[in-house]
């Protein structure tokens, strides 16, 4: 009895979205749908043919791909040829929007308060009479340079 990779994964078992990212965490993976986002189907050996692995490790990225529902396998005769189906990572774009939508705000939060630090208003920057005496005592001076050191002598 063959079990799928991705059914081996407890965690992933009915979670769509985790097969998905699972199955798009593998850059031999995401490398083949850029493939097939370029043309309508390709056959397998069309597939494996850039990739610097075996044909067998090709199928097994292609049986993620497909229980992902990532890819549409049709066999004609001989060949396998196999297309992209992009809907699975409709949800997964959907999902990251929200943290997109989450992060934009506190950059923007955060933009918003280097401004505010960077341009201060002038009625809340003291004037020089207001500075406290303490200010002024500790500031230190500026050390003199001091004069250089014998050169060493060339022969």
């Amino acid at each position: 009895m063959r079990t799928s990779i991705l059914n081996q994964m407890v965690y992933y078992q009915h979670d769509p979205l985790g097969t998905t990212f699972a199955a798009l965490s593998d850059p031999t993976r995401r490398a083949i749908l850029a493939r097939l986002a370029e043309q309508d189907a390709m056959s397998v050996s069309e597939i494996a043919k850039p990739f610097p692995v075996s044909l067998p490790a090709i199928m097994k990225h292609l049986d993620v791909l497909a229980e992902a529902k990532l890819i549409r396998r049709e066999k004609k005769g001989r060949v396998v040829s196999c297309e992209l189906t992009a809907a699975p990572m409709e949800d997964a774009m959907l999902w990251l929007t929200r943290y997109a939508q989450f992060w934009s705000k506190q950059l923007d939060r955060l933009a918003a308060f280097v401004e505010e630090e960077s341009c201060p208003s002038p009625a809340l920057t003291p004037s020089p009479s207001q500075a406290s005496p303490s200010n002024v005592v500790s500031m230190r001076r500026r050390k003199k340079s001091t004069p250089r050191g014998p050169t060493p002598k060339r022969s």
